[in-house]
């Protein structure tokens, strides 16, 4: 069924959508790179006093524990950010349903816990996954409240409540680790920031939520599509990973996970993030019943300013950056990134449709192709990987990729009465600067071109100038391309003065704060 568009939108609406939206994810996007940022320091300190040993163990355990965590996400908060007015009953209701969900969630891995240590023949797995079984119980109870961050657009106390934890737990680790040279710091790290959380969240939020289900039936559909979905995509992004582990060896898996985890940074550091703060800007303006075209297409525009040229950017000095980064021994994944990076450029457009679409609560359309395009994909990796080996991998999950997100931009284009044409004049700039971009890397020999894993290039610095005159030259092309372009075309509203926008008032901000020492 099509959605008929209303009235038409004004403009100042939708400008304020989006500011708020491009404010909000900032934040986000702060949150990812402060996290990074604070894991690699933690990190380059635990491994001067842990054993190798004890991060495996702990990642084991971890990974194992948030698998069956991932197969039973309800997505309750968001369930509540989309209604347009929540009443207590919705709050209390999603806190109970959250706080069931963890206490079954932690009742399953504290049962599986003995079963594991002896599946893994490692005993000491058993009391981890007690213990992260208690974080998980923990999490459970953190005050619904705090949703309100999210539906008024609070990204920055978000934040805060998200850091603050986590610096925390930082120093607690460094500290028990430092006494105890044991695994168990990093436990008591986990539980910590969990725990903190928890309390910090009742802290920042007033609302103090009670133990009832009666608004269930207003929450339980959308839950139960959320959870559906899901699933499906938890087997869809474990599937290649476990068809390469399966079909060729555990080097081979190694190889691919690194490839694709450097092929994917545009979509898990710009994209993802873009769409949690995307999310409560389609659900604040259905709720507003302004039609989602004019801000679907804008929040596209202006995220592909980034990620389109991001993404080719990194297929184009794929040689460089992955020896330079990992080392020659991982020259092997250098092809898996230039064609997997290719691929994830069109993920900005699929991911931000699927997100209008949960905002607007259409899950079963979601599930369905989610489900199609997951049997797609292993139909491809089973075909590829028997034919190519871990290219033909790469190969199947790039066409499973370009057809999901193609999919999912006709589905929104046909269900919210838009046109191809109205997508392609929001980013037609876009594409024209960064086809330029990689015309000239190619052509300069800067982009595409293959040093070879040979650890006398990495030595000379070879390596590095051409890594660093790569990203200079493709940036100084870009920029310029799309500036000209803008200003050619009368510099109309669009992405570019949305970007320019935000710019403004990011450097105004920090010119006050300046100011103020």
């Amino acid at each position: 069924m099509t959605e008929v568009p209303g009235t038409e939108v004004p403009a100042a609406a939708v400008g304020s959508l989006l500011l708020r939206t491009a404010q909000g994810t900032g934040w986000v996007i702060g949150w990812r790179m402060a996290t990074r940022i604070l894991g690699v320091i933690s990190t380059l300190t635990l491994v001067r006093l842990l054993l190798p040993s004890d991060f495996g163990l702990v990642a084991l355990s971890a990974s194992f524990a948030q698998s069956i965590e991932a197969l039973s996400v309800l997505g309750v908060d968001d369930a509540v950010v989309r209604e347009r007015a929540p009443t207590r009953d919705i709050y209390d209701t999603g806190f109970t349903v959250n706080a069931l969900r963890s206490t079954v969630t932690a009742a399953i891995i504290l049962a599986l816990a003995i079963p594991a240590g002896s599946f893994f023949a490692e005993p000491r797995l058993t009391n981890i996954l007690a213990a992260l079984a208690a974080g998980t119980l923990l999490d459970g109870f953190t005050n619904i409240g705090v949703v309100d961050f999210r539906r008024d657009f609070a990204f920055s106390k978000e934040f805060q409540l998200w850091i603050l934890p986590r610096l925390i737990a930082i120093v607690l680790t460094l500290a028990t680790a430092f006494i105890w040279r044991s695994y168990w710091a990093l436990v008591v790290g986990t539980l910590v920031s969990r725990g903190l959380r928890v309390v910090l969240s009742y802290h920042m939020h007033p609302y103090r939520p009670r133990i009832t289900v009666r608004a269930w039936r207003r929450l339980i559909g959308y839950s139960t599509w959320s959870w559906a979905v899901s699933v499906v995509v938890l087997m869809r992004d474990r599937s290649d990973t476990i068809l390469i582990g399966r079909m060729l060896n555990p080097t081979q898996v190694g190889i691919y996970s690194i490839g694709a985890e450097v092929a994917a940074l545009p979509t898990t550091e710009l994209v993802e993030p873009l769409c949690r703060a995307a999310f409560s800007g389609f659900a604040a303006g259905r709720n507003a019943e302004l039609s989602p075209g004019d801000t679907y297409l804008r929040i596209i525009a202006t995220m592909a300013l980034l990620t389109l040229p991001a993404g080719i950017g990194i297929a184009l000095i794929a040689d460089p950056l992955v020896n330079l980064a990992f080392g020659t021994l991982w020259a092997g994944a250098v092809p898996l990134v230039q064609i997997l990076a290719l691929a994830g450029t069109l993920t900005v457009f699929g991911l931000i449709s699927s997100t209008l679409f949960s905002a607007h609560g259409l899950l079963r359309q979601m599930f369905e192709l989610s489900l199609a395009t997951l049997i797609l994909r292993v139909v491809l990796l089973i075909f590829f990987i028997d034919r190519m080996g871990l290219y033909g991998a790469a190969l199947a999950v790039a066409i499973a990729i370009a057809v999901e997100q193609g999919l999912y931009v006709l589905l929104t284009i046909r269900h919210f009465a838009l046109r191809f044409g109205d997508l392609l004049r929001h980013t037609w700039r876009c594409l024209l600067a960064t086809a330029a971009m990689a015309m000239v890397l190619l052509r300069t020999g800067l982009g595409w071109n293959t040093v070879g894993p040979d650890p006398s290039t990495l030595a000379s610095g070879v390596l590095v100038r051409q890594l660093v005159a790569a990203v200079l030259v493709g940036v100084v092309t870009y920029t310029a391309v799309l500036l000209a372009a803008w200003l050619a075309a009368g510099r109309p509203p669009g992405a570019e003065t949305d970007f320019l926008m935000l710019a403004r008032r990011i450097t105004g901000r920090l010119v006050r704060v300046w100011r103020m020492r």
